[in-house]
């Protein structure tokens, strides 16, 4: 199974005009505003604030909540830009990754190299030159990927690739391993009505006695009975 598939965005609010503050133009910026609860295999929980300027033809994404940890942590309130490409109705992105230094302090690193690109990005995104997206040279700028505005969930997963896969202490192979184990236990558990029933001399209520077997241990719990009042 892909890996993204254990990127799970879900939008939880929509605001259809709110403000935010717009660091490149150094002013307040009016419009849709939409908020994304994130659920990540491989660095955990994120809540997102996706801003849209319809006027600058330009969507911002902001960290508002990151996973625990020193360098995650360090992600809150980052930001990753996408605009108007001279291609018909596509944003782009230039492509960053995140990177440690030697005193555990991230940086953005903007990648030159089509090798560098991660893997998991060049085959699910569309990955260009910058000239081609914009029709423009610009010095430190050489790739981006390009996609439709309206697929939301798409930028906001980018973000998490860009941005926290790469400073992650696992990587998506232990994550997913770790958790298809994990499910792999909770299948193996076994019940089995035993059929006896047990009643309380108190409140006259039923319970079946049901036999419950783990790959660990064997034990006894008793469920209530719906046919009896």
């Amino acid at each position: 199974m892909q890996f993204l598939d254990y990127i799970k965005v879900r939008r939880i609010e929509k605001r259809s005009k709110d403000s935010w503050y717009d660091m490149s133009m150094r002013q307040l910026r009016t419009g849709e505003v939409i908020f994304y609860q994130v659920k990540d295999i491989v660095s955990g929980e994120w809540l997102f604030k996706l801003c849209k300027d319809k006027e600058q033809g330009k969507i911002t994404i902001k960290a508002v909540k990151c996973p625990a940890g020193l360098l995650f942590s360090q992600l809150e309130g980052r930001t990753m830009l996408f605009q108007n490409s001279i291609i018909e109705g596509l944003f782009y992105d230039v492509l960053s990754l995140t990177e440690v230094d030697e005193n555990n302090k991230i940086k953005r690193k903007i990648v030159s190299n089509l090798d560098d690109i991660p893997k998991i990005i060049k085959e699910n995104f569309q990955v260009k030159s910058y000239e081609g997206a914009t029709g423009k040279k610009a010095p430190g700028k050489y790739f981006v990927t390009l996609h439709k505005p309206g697929n939301e969930k798409e930028l906001i997963t980018l973000f998490v690739l860009e941005r926290a896969w790469g400073i992650s202490d696992f990587s998506p192979q232990e994550k997913l391993k770790e958790k298809l184990e994990a499910q792999s236990k909770k299948k193996s558990k076994k019940e089995i009505d035993t059929g006896q029933e047990l009643i309380c001399p108190i409140c006259g209520k039923a319970h079946r006695l049901v036999h419950v077997e783990t790959e660990k241990s064997v034990r006894h719990v008793l469920r209530k009975h719906a046919s009896h009042s």
